[in-house]
């Protein structure tokens, strides 16, 4: 069996989840329109800079939900999957995923952005194995802002995806092959990790990178 990990923002979608999920929640009159939107802004041009504080970030995104109801969050979430995520499901990400579905690989979903928001995307596309940042969750289950964890960001990557393969009863060495599509540098960890790395959608940082060790590049959205 062959293993393939797909980032998700800019590489399967062509748009960021997070920072979208933080406009709609502007657009709804969840969060402040100018000020919030902003600073949404700000956090998004830190992680096009790998200079993102990813604690600060989720404990700032979740706060335009978190304090509402729990099913009043979830009634939102479905309603910006269909508004905003559906439109970017485009049929060639979903091919590239079934392509490696029918060849038998076994596929995760490798992503920064956090477990509420990626969850429904990940299922959107059939795949079950999802690794994203993890929400903590006080006594009685509240969202506090914090992360449980090790974030699925830069070097972490590789960690959640090695305690992910152990609760499989499996390793890096069991695989014939692994691929990792992304689109940025701060996925250079795990994709100096893996046997086939693909610069999908690439920054024009990672298409240099990409160019200069020879990594194939591939453009799915036009």
């Amino acid at each position: 069996m062959n293993l393939t990990l797909f980032d998700l923002d800019g590489t399967l979608i062509p748009v960021d989840s997070d920072h979208a999920f933080g406009g709609f929640m502007v657009e709804v009159g969840w969060a402040d329109g100018a000020a919030w939107g902003a600073r949404n802004d700000e956090f998004f041009a830190h992680y096009n800079a790998g200079t993102l504080d990813l604690p600060a970030y989720v404990d700032f995104a979740t706060s335009a939900w978190r304090g509402r109801p729990l099913a009043e969050a979830l009634a939102m979430r479905q309603r910006f999957m269909v508004e905003v995520m559906k439109p970017a499901l485009r049929p060639e990400a979903i091919e590239l995923v079934e392509r490696h579905r029918a060849a038998g690989d076994l596929i995760a979903l490798v992503t920064a952005t956090n477990e509420f928001v990626t969850a429904p995307i990940a299922e959107a596309f059939g795949i079950e194995h999802l690794i994203a940042v993890q929400l903590a969750r006080d006594a009685e289950g509240r969202y506090t802002g914090g992360v449980d964890g090790v974030p699925s960001f830069r070097e972490g990557k590789i960690e959640r995806v090695q305690a992910w393969l152990k609760g499989l009863g499996a390793q890096w060495q069991d695989f014939e092959r692994i691929h990792f599509y992304s689109d940025s540098t701060n996925d250079l960890p795990l994709l100096e990790r893996v046997s086939h790395p693909v610069a999908t959608n690439p920054s024009p940082a990672l298409a240099q990178i990409a160019s200069e060790r020879g990594w194939p590049q591939l453009h799915l959205f036009a």
